[in-house]
């Protein structure tokens, strides 16, 4: 984890994370992915209390949501690097963070009630 957390605390994600005046939490290692949504927009993202026994808090997908047992994937964040660079910014956001981004510069950032 202490490698992981090095090497997420990046400045552009600690910087997201003081502009909206939220705490730095690493992520763990893995995310979960809508893969089959990629390419549209805008681009979600909720970090969720991390469930006992389990090693995913981040949920992201892009456009429409779907509520099929399928939707998402299980990613390793260095493939999110890959497959989604946009919302690598996002991952150091604690729980209970949610954001929106788009390709034409929209950002909203907030904690879920």
């Amino acid at each position: 984890m202490i490698e992981l957390e090095q090497r997420y605390s990046s400045v552009a994600q600690s910087a997201i994370c003081e502009k909206y005046g939220m705490s730095v939490q690493p992520p763990e290692a893995m995310v979960a992915l809508a893969i089959g949504s990629l390419g549209h927009t805008p681009i979600f993202g909720t970090r969720v209390q991390l469930p006992e026994g389990a090693n995913i808090s981040w949920f992201i997908h892009c456009g429409e949501y779907s509520a099929a047992e399928d939707f998402y994937k299980p990613v390793h964040v260095h493939h999110l690097n890959e497959m989604l660079p946009q919302a690598m910014n996002y991952l150091c956001l604690p729980t209970g963070a949610k954001f929106i981004i788009d390709t034409d510069g929209y950002e909203d950032v907030w904690m879920a009630e």
